[in-house]
């Protein structure tokens, strides 16, 4: 009878199968770390100049916004200023056509990001939204101040008695500024739904190595 040749009470040395030594894992940390670094800074840079390059196009709005929206017309009779058409709907519907403009650029504007990178992501979404947010702000700001003259009274008595002049411009609907952002965030949403890259599916092999280090039962 031959003596076993693993001495008695001597653990079992651990095979080279149960997963790479802890150097490996730190190694591997560290470099998920660099990665969502990297990433977070491209996000960020990328953000940057979404609410920048968007924010600009609020000059285009204001211009539109100027040419398109219908004027309201006045009237002075030397002592008050009346509205020439006191049944006139122009006051609306220029709130209406900054709503439209908004809408088609922020759509534009969300077509342009989209293609800018493809991927999208939580950070381009914030920075449409708040770019978008800006342009209204922008666009309502050059309007009026492009416009007619916002001193209604110097302007009545400059034209004369009985002279028909145009009103400044006037957002009464405030929530007006959010039709773009709201329009931007949807566009976007809708096509990275439908046109982003995706991701892989992966693929199980069972005769895969398991993953270092194992998870606990």
């Amino acid at each position: 009878m031959t003596a076993p040749l693993t001495p008695p009470h001597q653990p079992d040395r651990p095979s080279s199968s149960s997963g790479p030594p802890a150097p490996y894992a730190s190694a591997w940390t560290d470099d998920a770390r660099l990665a969502k670094q990297a990433e977070l800074r491209r996000d960020l840079r990328d953000g940057a100049v979404v609410v920048a390059a968007v924010t600009v196009l609020g000059v285009a709005l204001g211009l539109l916004w100027l040419w398109l929206a219908p004027r309201v017309p006045l009237v002075s009779d030397g002592d008050a200023v009346f509205l020439r058409n006191s049944e006139g709907e122009e006051a609306i519907a220029a709130d209406g056509t900054f709503v439209l403009i908004a809408v088609a650029l922020g759509a534009l504007s969300a077509a342009g990001v989209f293609l800018f990178r493809r991927r999208g992501g939580i950070a381009l979404v914030i920075a449409l939204a708040v770019g978008g947010l800006l342009a209204s702000l922008l666009g309502w700001g050059m309007g009026v101040w492009l416009g007619p003259s916002q001193d209604v009274v110097e302007h009545a008595r400059r034209v004369g008695e009985g002279v028909t002049f145009d009103a400044y411009l006037q957002l009464r609907a405030k929530g007006a500024l959010l039709a773009w952002p709201l329009a931007a965030m949807a566009v976007h949403l809708g096509l990275t739904a439908l046109f982003a890259p995706r991701d892989p599916e992966p693929v199980h092999d069972p005769y895969a190595t398991p993953a270092w280090p194992p998870r606990a039962p």
